[in-house]
């Protein structure tokens, strides 16, 4: 399939155009955090059984919590379970949308096939695979920003989160983004055209990602707009 052109960008209409269409086919990682929330915390909930904390409750050596018990092992792993089922929607959904008329909505897998290392199971396996593996990434960058976080003494106040923006956003987004490049180069994620706009989400997460919780704030789905 020939995508060389896949996407142009000859005004600022279709740069942006390009950063929709990054943000689409990267919004199953991004929505890991989501998965994370709906497995370590509101299912166990409903269900009314114990999320395992990763960090087992340990302090590290000065004397605050590893990660704390917002970062669980259901969590870790219902993130990117989560993103992988999300991949698989949108390769259902967009699977036969031609670029680059097709932009915004993009198939993830689009250049997927037989050769790669992740094409287990067919098409659908591969669309999870590549979802969960970046959910993954998400979920661990997210943690290592919690651990940057406790070491800075910034904590959780019982189900409400420390503000701290950058802490919040940036590595999990680095985290995605350098495993698409390990992981996925030659995918249709990490096309030559869309390096610019990648790095121009990067640094509108923390901007996208304070408007949703001010949105979620507002409409009573989350106790702080952070």
């Amino acid at each position: 399939m020939d995508v060389s052109a896949a996407f142009p960008a000859p005004d600022a209409s279709g740069f942006i155009l390009n950063i929709l269409a990054v943000l689409m086919m990267y919004g199953p990682a991004y929505l890991a955090n989501t998965g994370a929330m709906l497995f370590g915390k509101w299912i166990p909930e409903k269900l009314d059984f114990e999320s395992v904390s990763i960090d087992g409750g340990r302090n590290w050596t000065d004397g605050y919590r590893l990660l704390g018990d917002g970062k669980t092992w259901n969590g870790l792993f219902g993130g990117a379970v989560f993103s992988g089922l999300l991949v698989m929607l949108a390769h259902w959904l967009w699977g036969a949308r031609t670029l680059p008329d097709g932009r915004p909505f993009v198939d993830p897998t689009l250049l997927t096939g037989p050769d790669d290392w992740f094409w287990v199971g067919g098409e659908w396996g591969a669309a999870f695979a590549m979802g969960f593996v970046l959910g993954l990434a998400c979920m661990l960058g997210d943690a290592t920003g919690s651990f940057i976080k406790r070491r800075r003494g910034l904590k959780r106040e019982g189900d409400e989160s420390s503000e701290a923006p950058l802490l919040d956003t940036i590595p999990f987004a680095v985290a995605i983004f350098l495993t698409a490049f390990l992981l996925f180069d030659g995918q249709i994620i990490t096309h030559e055209q869309l390096h610019e706009e990648i790095v121009a989400l990067l640094v509108l997460t923390p901007v996208i990602h304070r408007l949703t919780n001010i949105l979620g704030y507002r409409l009573g789905l989350k106790s702080v707009p952070y």
